[in-house]
């Protein structure tokens, strides 16, 4: 059975979200992987992401194999890898998944941790079954926590219950000794069967701010009558699944077969009370669902097709460049998570206006993007601006920017001058035709190739 577990070497080249327009110098790091159904490898998307060159080795044999990404899911922090040479697998029996497990249960974590060359195999039990938050992307999903030590080099990995996969361990508990956390294997069977129908490998998002129902004076105000529970919406993300489906002020008493309880969870799987949105692991982008909504008295029955997240701030992104623009030195691009992240402990430490913007900024038609000014390149046309950095774009000649696209068409339509008010108050006004001639100057004093992301070319 453990001759099927492998270790993964990979190669990988981070962009530069401070300076968006380069990367940052390579790395290498390992992690653990699992041979499934098909040939190919199972492992956990932060093994692979970003990766230039990938490599594999199997415990009876010391010579590396190179691999290439087959599919991921950085949503749930899944990966499928694919041989150069598949013949190389050669009697390398696939592993079955399993099902959910109980609380007490007991399994094993397998996986090659740093510190030596031979494989690990750690055991615990099953502690938790709930919805929690993947450091990989930020999204609220499925997971199992388990005492097992997951130590570095071990995610990726899987964990075995009687002789199935249960899960992929993917990350350790902070602050708290033997924790760890696997991805269950009901999201592992829908990653798995989206890339077998060539699904959208991106977890659908609801797309709403909900607020508890807990307090009796707010539920009457809602209009719940006794026997009823829910959340009711406060905000509904423009875009996203929600969006024409649901309203403001809507109590959502019943989704995707789920009733759900006055403080925001269901029962899921009959066993596990966990956050409402617990469903969204189970479909793909496209998928149909069912809610019942209290509406201003009246209890109706809406369809909602499941879209991706669509949130203002977007959470990590993965395998792809930073977008961004430079105009009279001035490095704008949209505020993400990759960019917050730039700022050790970003959590604490990033401006207080960006991090509100993350956590409770609300995607509306008129701004879907918030579009920040990153970094203030030194030249003579941005003399007196360069302590304007790390603020947010209100107005561009008097017009709020929907997002980055538009904002460069504000920016190309102006006539004589451009007038960008920021955050802080402060307006940086720069003549056009100065701005064009100062263009080519500045990207060869910093010798940067192009002044703006591909996108936007």
């Amino acid at each position: 059975m453990y001759d099927s577990v492998v270790r993964i070497f990979a190669t990988t080249q981070r962009p530069d979200y401070r300076s968006p327009w380069q990367s940052c110098a390579p790395s290498s790091s390992t992690g653990s992987g699992v041979v499934v159904e098909g040939g190919r490898i199972l492992t956990g998307a932060h093994v692979v992401a970003e990766a230039t060159f990938l490599q594999v080795q199997k415990v009876s044999d010391p010579n590396k194999m190179v691999a290439r990404v087959e599919a991921v899911c950085h949503d749930c922090d899944l990966a499928l890898l694919r041989l150069s040479e598949p013949a190389r697998l050669a009697g390398v029996e696939p592993q079955i998944l399993g099902g959910l497990p109980d609380l007490r249960d007991r399994v094993s974590v397998v996986g090659y941790p740093v510190g030596g060359e031979e494989i690990s195999i750690t055991e615990g039990v099953v502690s938790r079954v709930e919805v929690q938050r993947y450091s990989h992307s930020q999204r609220q999903l499925l997971a199992v926590t388990v005492d097992a030590a997951i130590n570095e080099g071990n995610s990726g990995g899987p964990v075995y219950q009687d002789g199935k996969v249960a899960g992929i361990a993917f990350q350790a508990l902070e602050d708290a000794e033997n924790i760890g956390e696997m991805v269950p294997a009901a999201l592992i069977r829908q990653f798995l069967l989206g890339v077998e129908k060539g699904r959208s490998s991106q977890i659908p998002g609801l797309g709403v701010m909900a607020q508890h129902l807990e307090n009796p004076s707010l539920r009457e105000r809602s209009g719940l009558r006794n026997g009823m529970s829910g959340v009711l919406v406060i905000g509904v993300e423009y875009a996203g699944s929600a969006w024409g489906n649901l309203q403001v002020g809507d109590a959502i008493l019943e989704i995707d077969g789920y009733d759900i309880a006055n403080n925001a969870t269901v029962r899921y799987a009959d066993r596990y009370r966990t956050s409402f949105d617990v469903f969204l692991g189970d479909h793909h982008v496209g998928d149909e669902i069912h809610a019942t909504v209290l509406r201003k008295g009246t209890i109706e029955e809406i369809k909602i097709e499941l879209r991706p997240y669509q949130g203002l701030v977007p959470r990590s992104r993965y395998d792809e460049s930073p977008r961004y623009v430079i105009f009279a030195g001035f490095v704008f691009q949209p505020l993400s998570l990759d960019f917050l992240r730039t700022w050790n402990d970003w959590w604490e430490k990033a401006p207080a206006e960006l991090l509100h913007m993350y956590y409770s900024g609300l995607r509306t038609e008129e701004r879907q993007e918030v579009i920040v000014l990153s970094q203030v390149l030194a030249d003579d046309i941005s003399v007196g601006y360069e302590d304007s950095d790390d603020v947010t774009v209100e107005l561009v000649n008097g017009v709020r920017p929907r997002n980055l696209g538009h904002f460069v068409e504000l920016l190309q339509g102006a006539k004589d001058v451009v007038d960008i008010k920021v955050s802080s108050g402060c307006h940086l006004v720069v003549d056009v035709g100065a701005a064009a001639d100062a263009g080519e100057r500045i990207l060869d004093r910093y010798h940067i190739a192009s002044d703006r992301s591909s996108d936007l070319a």
